[in-house]
């Protein structure tokens, strides 16, 4: 049976997290052109046609019937992703398997759209692959964000299957990462590998200054 690993060296795997309408496509935009970077993106259209059907406006209409189906999925697609062979030295990947484990499934949970045998489901396959192939990342970068901030910008983006996402999830999935990546005075954080939290409220050209004052961590040249 063929090995889940991969065959290559394995590059330094960057995992850019943060909320919707954090900037996490303009981040891999402004990195794509170095030179050993391959980028990414989320795989969005793919799920908005999964055999014809479009999961993302079915998860955000009715995330209690759709929520397993949107999930098992997105990791899938993730899976994909971090396998995937390159020849780059620098993999940079919007969002990671291990933010579905332990942000968007937590928010799932809470919000009661993923049943306890879902939710069981689909963090015993997360703890199947984390033993069995190699999904491990090098360095998360956090694109902090206000919750407003966030939504705004969701809103003036005007994708159609967010038209109605309110600003009340953009709050819950600010709050999961905050508990998973900085931690908030009473759980500890559950980071997967050092994080870099970087202030994405600014405008779009101050944001790409902090980008480049940070560029040797981004790129692995040395620790954060």
């Amino acid at each position: 049976m063929a090995s889940c690993s991969r065959k290559i060296k394995r590059p330094f795997v960057v995992s850019v997290e943060g909320n919707i309408g954090s900037g996490k496509s303009s981040f891999l935009t402004h990195f794509q052109s170095y030179p050993g970077v391959k980028i990414y993106s989320e795989p969005v259209e793919d799920w908005c046609d999964v055999g014809g059907h479009n999961l993302l406006a079915l998860l955000y209409s009715n995330p209690e019937k759709w929520s397993f189906a949107f999930q098992s999925t997105v990791q899938l697609s993730r899976l994909n992703i971090i396998l995937q062979p390159t020849n780059a030295n620098i993999k940079m990947i919007e969002r990671s398997l291990q933010n579905n484990r332990f942000c968007f499934l937590e928010i799932g949970k809470q919000m009661g759209a993923l049943s306890p045998p879902e939710y069981a489901v689909l963090t015993k396959w997360y703890e199947w692959l984390e033993k069995k192939a190699d999904i491990g990342l090098d360095l998360i970068v956090y694109l902090r964000t206000s919750p407003e901030v966030a939504h705004q910008r969701m809103k003036n983006r005007k994708r159609p299957e967010e038209n109605e996402v309110p600003l009340s999830y953009i709050t819950l999935v600010h709050d999961c990462y905050e508990s998973w990546l900085v931690g908030d005075g009473q759980t500890t954080p559950n980071c997967p590998a050092p994080v870099l939290i970087l202030d994405a409220n600014r405008s779009l050209e101050e944001v790409f200054q902090v980008y480049e004052e940070n560029r040797d961590k981004i790129l692995g040249r040395h620790k954060p």
